[in-house]
């Protein structure tokens, strides 16, 4: 991401300022909570996606910031729920707020920046960027309950997943260059083609974060959690569609009722690598990867187009 540091350095810098800020408070326990939060906050690829698709349309400005401050305090509001719900320890390497100070303060603390993002959008008379994440957020809840009432009920068909991701985690993204396009275009259609753009993209990291829970390499986290909570991902969804009768009853057996048999996940993992899931999943990752390249090359070349073009490259070829 080094060409998109690069490109929007001074307005990185000005975030990161704006988003310290944005994280003190008057009140002793929230005040160290929200600084141990930014201390150990990630890539911001979200914001950087904000302020890269502001630059593509005109010239970042006020409204620029707020739209990268909200989507980072949604994007981090949601990760402290997130952890709450499934009793996750560790986040980016510390401790998560759940681990520290309970359920209790994590719904607080993630009630608390969720409302600190709508009255940043309200207090500056933002509708559209309010409208825009909050239709967002509407739809990563949906995904969300979605996935939860059908735990019972796996679905095995691409379809499926598909508007899941698209759900959980490319509406959001969607959501990120939408804003930063409306801070600065003048043009709606502007704004609808990187919404259009953040989409793809998204589709696109959810499908290398899938791919991350079948690989062999060491990702910080041990491979076939995705099958112990029983999440059907594409790999999966392939090597059981491609399988052969006896195996096909086998992998659905283990996935339905032997999820959290560490043996059994690893044979489900072992079988996925070797049915070419993960070949396929990955060919459909490029596959929204040079989807999203078509609408970004409608813009004009240009360092902020190449920028973008890293960044969008950097969420497919990760390591972790």
């Amino acid at each position: 991401m080094q060409l998109a540091r690069e490109t929007i350095c001074s307005e990185l810098q000005q975030f990161e300022q704006i988003f310290n800020d944005a994280m003190k408070s008057d009140v002793v326990l929230l005040n160290r909570i929200m600084a141990d939060i930014a201390a150990h906050k990630g890539k911001q690829m979200r914001p950087m996606f904000v302020l890269l698709c502001a630059r593509l349309c005109g010239d970042v400005n006020d409204s620029s910031y707020r739209a990268a401050l909200l989507v980072e305090l949604l994007h981090t509001a949601s990760l402290v729920h997130d952890d709450m719900v499934d009793d996750a320890m560790r986040r980016r390497g510390a401790f998560s707020v759940n681990a520290l100070w309970k359920n209790k303060v994590s719904v607080l603390v993630g009630d608390q920046l969720f409302t600190k993002g709508v009255l940043l959008a309200l207090d500056n008379n933002d509708p559209v960027l309010l409208q825009i994440y909050s239709d967002a957020i509407q739809q990563m809840i949906e995904g969300e309950l979605i996935q939860m009432t059908k735990s019972n009920k796996l679905s095995f068909e691409e379809s499926d997943y598909y508007a899941l991701i698209h759900a959980k985690t490319a509406s959001f993204l969607a959501a990120a260059c939408a804003a930063g396009a409306a801070s600065t275009a003048r043009d709606p259609d502007t704004v609808q083609l990187l919404h259009a753009f953040g989409q793809k993209v998204g589709m696109a990291f959810q499908l290398k974060d899938d791919l991350f829970d079948y690989g062999k390499n060491d990702v910080g986290k041990p491979t076939g959690n995705d099958i112990k909570e029983k999440k059907v991902t594409l790999p999966l969804i392939y090597t059981i569609q491609h399988a052969d009768p006896v195996t096909r009853k086998k992998l659905l057996y283990i996935v339905k009722h032997q999820h959290t048999d560490r043996d059994k996940v690893n044979y489900v993992v072992d079988i996925v690598n070797q049915s070419g899931g993960l070949d396929y999943a990955a060919r459909q990752m490029m596959i929204f990867r040079d989807e999203a390249f078509e609408i970004l090359y409608k813009f004009p070349a240009s360092p902020v187009r190449a920028a973008l073009e890293e960044l969008v490259r950097y969420t497919t070829d990760r390591a972790y």
